[in-house]
């Protein structure tokens, strides 16, 4: 498949809709975020092997996930489990400035290697530590794209009111919009499947 054919069938599918989200798409080229040797599928609708037993999600979450996020250019951005730095890109075509947090110490220099190959100047992808997010942080919006069994408190914390958290819990997609009261708006999406969120041991 081309690159031009998935970006149609996504739109096609409706997961992608917003004009920005889809220009994004087209800026940001998925096959400079796998390795070298699976460039050749980058382009099909599948999540592909990215090393450290981790994938890049396939391009239909993706899609539907930030089309649930929404984020714009005044937006503060986490991208939590940055993995490749592929999500971390599309977010930084269409936001104020991107934070990807990554456990995994090889991918975070991965990502950043892949990052390099653009012209963003409002992005950094940083190493986890014992906690979730960036403690003392706060963001518009927060993206997670590994598995987790509740919404993290932690990463709500980070979440200013009238943000928005779009998180896999179990085999669903939720967006949790924070509220000016601080009180939660849940929205739940299911039939997905995700890797799991590990939390770093003390």
């Amino acid at each position: 498949m081309k690159r031009s054919q998935l970006i149609t069938s996504l739109i096609q599918r409706g997961a992608l809709k917003s004009p920005a989200l889809i220009e994004a798409f087209e800026m940001v080229d998925r096959a400079d975020f796998v390795p070298h040797e699976l460039r050749a599928m980058a382009y099909e609708d599948i999540p592909l092997p990215i090393g450290a037993f981790q994938t890049i999600s396939q391009p239909y979450t993706v899609a539907f996930m930030l089309e649930l996020l929404q984020p714009n250019l005044s937006d503060r951005v986490l991208d939590f489990g940055s993995g490749s730095g592929w999500t971390t890109a599309l977010l930084a075509s269409v936001s104020q400035h991107v934070d990807g947090v990554e456990r995994i110490e090889e991918l975070v220099s991965f990502a950043q290697k892949n990052l390099a190959k653009y012209d963003f100047n409002n992005v950094a992808v940083h190493q986890a530590h014992d906690e979730l997010g960036l403690k003392g942080e706060h963001f518009d919006k927060i993206l997670v794209s590994c598995g987790a069994d509740e919404v993290p408190k932690e990463l709500l914390e980070q979440l200013n009111n009238e943000g928005v958290m779009v998180i896999p819990v179990g085999n669903s997609i939720l967006k949790v919009r924070k509220k000016s009261d601080g009180s939660l708006q849940t929205q739940t999406y299911p039939g997905f499947v995700f890797v799991p969120l590990i939390r770093q041991k003390s």
